[in-house]
């Protein structure tokens, strides 16, 4: 009779770290999930203790090897899936040189914004193919050189969310090319680092502080003994490098051709496909290498998305929180009712989910316009849930400048859960949405990786054909197609009339 083999699957985003454990076939046996505390200093700052960081992945990972019942040995690879962009940098001695800093960090912004001016944005384009964030290594690297330099001399290497994890259960540094070269940090030409890239930025010095690269699914060390101890998990068990969250949530909805287009509607508004080769005409702000090599992903991105949601809920529903709790319900339950209860039409309020950042301008805010006596919470969640699928279709229209209009679009994140979201999704963009069984895709996707490092695998053709499952498609209503075209043109002009404001805040 042959043995199960178990895969895990870490995955650290911008507000919980995740641990999941799955059959070769695909089903999530078990999955443990903790908070992670951010800590914001002063506006436009987002950062987190990475010691702490540490503790909580160790405890999900015991944790969820104690709620499957498995032994560790059955379980045969490791990998992890991370929040993007962001910096986490340790010192010669393996300990955190700084706090970690998140992908919804702004505090670079006048960085981006003199490079784009200066000259520098079209030059290092042509090595790298995206533009410059606020939240990537190189923006946040350059003002640390300013504002902390102890912090920039005393950093041994440079991590990616995932690598950091990694580093701490295997001893062993190393970068992976995904997370790497959707940082600005890597020649796309060469597949390597530059020292003439990292020098038009003005951080040539940390050239030796750049870990070596690898591929998602290398192995890139073993569980260490005092990790073992730590975690629970099996001394010399091989981990593998891992990917960007958008990687392994793509993965993990079955995105491995040039046909299909993903949105992840998480913390962060991602939309995506895959090409053979990158796009080249500025239209579109981020190329990356895909985890599947050959592969280049084509990426629409912003902190626009369904962790709006949780603020509002977090901010404006906490008697609704509790009452639902002593009645064994969910709070999203309660938020979808209310949103189909109010018809599109019925409202106009438009809501702007720049809470975290913005696909517009940097340094736009979070806005409600059109509010009145009459209105409630309810018409509040509806624009809340529309301003969100309104940031994604902005994205969606300028990846349909480089490729045919999809027959269907792939969406997963916590917004894939809500009906009556998904609904509007497709009412709002006129396609298809098809949503994936399963609950925690990065970690799938992380451990599709795992899995390819173990030998399960052939490749991810291979582990997506054994793994990946359809839930459903939702259609969308012609009926609608009107409505949501007027309501998102509205949107847009509340934007264009703000431009000139956001300085003045």
């Amino acid at each position: 009779m042959k043995t199960m083999k178990y895969l895990l699957g870490i995955d650290n985003g911008g507000t919980f770290s995740k641990a999941a454990l799955f059959t070769e076939d695909g089903k999530q046996i078990a999955v443990a999930s903790e908070a992670t505390q951010s800590i914001m200093p002063l506006p436009g700052y987002m950062e987190r203790d990475m010691e702490e960081l540490w503790e909580v992945n160790a405890r999900v990972i015991r944790k969820v090897i104690e709620l499957s019942g498995i032994a560790s040995s059955l379980i045969v690879g490791v990998s992890f899936s991370g929040h993007g962009k962001g910096l986490y940098l340790v010192d010669k001695a393996g300990k955190p040189a700084y706090k970690g800093i998140l992908s919804t960090d702004t505090r670079a912004w006048e960085y981006v914004k003199k490079w784009n001016m200066n000259g520098t944005l079209a030059k290092t384009y042509e090595k790298t193919c995206q533009k410059i964030l606020a939240c990537q290594p190189v923006s946040l690297l350059a003002w640390l050189k300013d504002n902390k330099p102890e912090v920039f001399q005393k950093s041994r290497y440079i991590f990616a969310v995932k690598d950091y994890i990694r580093f701490m259960l295997t001893g062993e540094a190393y970068a992976e090319y995904t997370d790497f070269t959707g940082a600005n940090l890597v020649n796309f030409m060469t597949k390597q680092y530059d020292q003439e890239l990292l020098t038009l930025f003005g951080i040539k010095e940390v050239y030796d502080k750049l870990p070596p690269l690898r591929h998602a699914a290398d192995i890139c060390g073993f569980i260490t003994k005092a990790a073992s101890e730590k975690t629970g998990l099996l001394q010399g068990t091989p981990v593998a490098a891992g990917m960007f969250d958008v990687d392994a949530c793509g993965i993990a909805t079955g995105l491995s051709d040039t046909e299909k287009l993903c949105m992840i509607a998480g913390t962060w508004s991602i939309n995506e496909f895959i090409a053979k080769k990158p796009v080249l005409n500025s239209s579109v702000d981020l190329n990356s290498m895909f985890c599947i090599p050959g592969y280049y992903l084509i990426e629409e991105s912003s902190p626009t998305s369904a962790g709006n949601l949780e603020w509002f809920i977090h901010n404006f529903m906490d008697k609704e929180k509790e009452q639902v709790k002593a009645e064994g319900g969910s709070i999203y339950n309660l938020t979808n009712q209310w949103v189909a209860e109010i018809e599109p039409a019925d409202t106009e309020i438009v809501f702007l989910p720049f809470l975290h950042g913005s696909n517009e301008n940097p340094l736009a805010r979070g806005t409600f316009i059109g509010l009145t006596a009459y209105h409630t919470k309810k018409h509040m969640l509806r624009a809340v849930y529309e301003g969100i699928v309104f940031s994604h279709l902005t994205h969606v229209k300028k990846l349909l400048k480089n490729r045919e209009k999809p027959t269907c679009i792939q969406l997963s994140g916590g917004a894939a859960n809500s009906l009556i979201w998904v609904q509007i999704f497709a009412d709002a963009l006129q396609i298809p949405i098809e949503t994936v069984a399963g609950k925690e895709l990065g970690a799938q996707g992380a451990a599709m990786a795992a899995g390819i490092a173990a030998g399960v695998y052939e490749d991810f053709p291979d582990a997506i054909k054994k793994t990946v499952k359809i839930n459903g498609v939702t259609q969308p209503r012609l009926a609608y197609k009107k409505i949501y075209e007027i309501k998102y043109a509205r949107y847009c002009r509340v934007i264009e009339a703000l431009h000139g404001i956001w300085e003045d805040l």
